[in-house]
């Protein structure tokens, strides 16, 4: 009975965790989501140059690309609970500051530590996740981001609903209050009950790691698929402002992460069917055409269509490729996140940044249609790496042939 009841309480444990993460992945949605949509407020209220209004996701990165690195290579040895919990409460912070800041610099100093809060809390909860789901961290994967994009998606319809109502301010105060209640939720739960053989990353540790093919190849194309997706969450309001009637820009924003919900559901569900490297490739194989056909061809409500096709492609690629290069170093579950989520922060922070400098040069038309150039690369390393897999496997295969047999039963 005593154990019946220990796993049963573990069980409820292990949901009740998942829930709370679930939930503070959604609000990190609607914080990143919201400063893409009021960057036209930004402008009207502190009139920075177009340069510096590029600079609102690179600010975000700062912060959180040191603390997600540096906490999630000690994930094996750290209180989760407590790390959490600090990362939300200053977020909270962070974020009332940003709806209370007199001046654009003192915005940008308040997104600095309001990503570095939230780099803290990022840094362990997938991991946690891993371990809670060692057999299915394809579709668990899937799922946590799907979360982030029902938030995502609520960011830019709250910022509307904030400037109609009388300003954009009203958004962090929610969102502030809003994390804070999730830091509540935390704060009540149990230490989480794991049997991991998580382990911390050392200096020595890192080179190797780094050379694992599945590693490495994951960070490139997940540098260039989180530029794309950067590009979008910054610039693809403003792109449609010139395309489409009066109103509609905003909903472009919306249409976009709307459809990261379906795109992950779908994605999650093909992860248990179809290997990571594969679904991986085909995704962004589809988004070349799909964002050609946005920013090139076409032109008034059929840019809607364009959004939504690469929505639905771009939404799985981040989760898979994390879980293709996660299940080849399981036992180093939390520095892979780490690793990943930095160099997605960097493609996200960096990528607009540059489209900014092209806007202020050039026009926004012009800068979106570049956002090929980084898929085709990416795709180029996908093609690499699935040959060099099979090569792998084939290898594999001539060594050891009864292990093919087993999988094939």
């Amino acid at each position: 009975m005593t154990g019946d009841g220990t796993a049963a309480g573990d069980e409820r444990n292990r949901r009740l965790w998942t829930v709370a993460i679930f939930l503070s992945v959604a609000t990190t949605g609607a914080m990143l989501q919201a400063r893409g949509a009021v960057l036209p407020s930004l402008a009207g209220d502190f009139g920075p140059p177009e340069w510096q209004l590029g600079l609102v996701a690179p600010a975000g990165t700062v912060g959180y690309l040191v603390v997600m690195v540096v906490v999630g290579s000690g994930a094996g040895h750290l209180d989760s609970r407590r790390f959490i919990l600090v990362g939300l409460v200053g977020s909270a912070l962070a974020l009332l500051a940003m709806g209370l800041a007199p001046a654009f610099a003192l915005f940008l100093g308040a997104i600095v530590i309001r990503g570095a809060a939230t780099g803290a809390v990022r840094a362990l909860d997938r991991p946690l996740l891993s371990h809670f789901y060692p057999g299915e961290r394809g579709r668990v994967y899937n799922r946590y981001d799907m979360a982030w994009a029902v938030g995502a998606a609520s960011g830019p319809l709250a910022v509307a609903g904030a400037v109609a109502v009388g300003s954009w301010r009203l958004v962090y105060g929610a969102l502030a209050v809003t994390v804070a209640l999730v830091a509540a939720l935390f704060w009540r739960l149990d230490p989480p009950a794991l049997r991991t053989t998580e382990r911390p990353l050392t200096r020595d540790g890192l080179a190797p790691l780094l050379g694992r093919p599945e590693v490495l190849g994951m960070l490139v194309v997940l540098f260039f698929t989180t530029g794309v997706e950067g590009a979008l969450f910054t610039w693809l309001p403003y792109y449609a402002s010139a395309q489409l009637p009066d109103g509609l820009s905003e909903a472009t924003l919306t249409l976009l992460l709307v459809t990261y919900v379906p795109g992950r559901y779908v994605s999650g569900w093909l992860a248990e069917r179809v290997d990571y490297l594969t679904l991986a490739g085909a995704l962004v194989a589809g988004l070349v055409p799909a964002v050609a056909y946005t920013f090139v061809l076409a032109d008034g409500l059929w840019v809607l269509v364009g959004v939504a096709a690469t929505g639905l492609l771009l939404s799985g690629a981040f989760p898979t490729l994390l879980a293709y290069a996660t299940e080849a170093v399981p036992e180093h579950s939390g520095p892979v996140n780490a690793i990943a989520t930095g160099v997605g922060s960097v493609g996200i922070g960096s990528v607009p940044a540059v489209l900014g400098v092209v806007v202020d040069r050039w026009d926004v038309a012009s800068a979106m249609s570049l956002l090929v150039v980084p898929l085709v690369a990416g795709l180029a390393v996908l093609a690499v790496a699935g040959l060099a897999q099979r090569r792998r496997d084939r290898q594999h295969a001539g060594v050891t042939p009864s292990h093919e047999c087993e999988r094939d039963d």
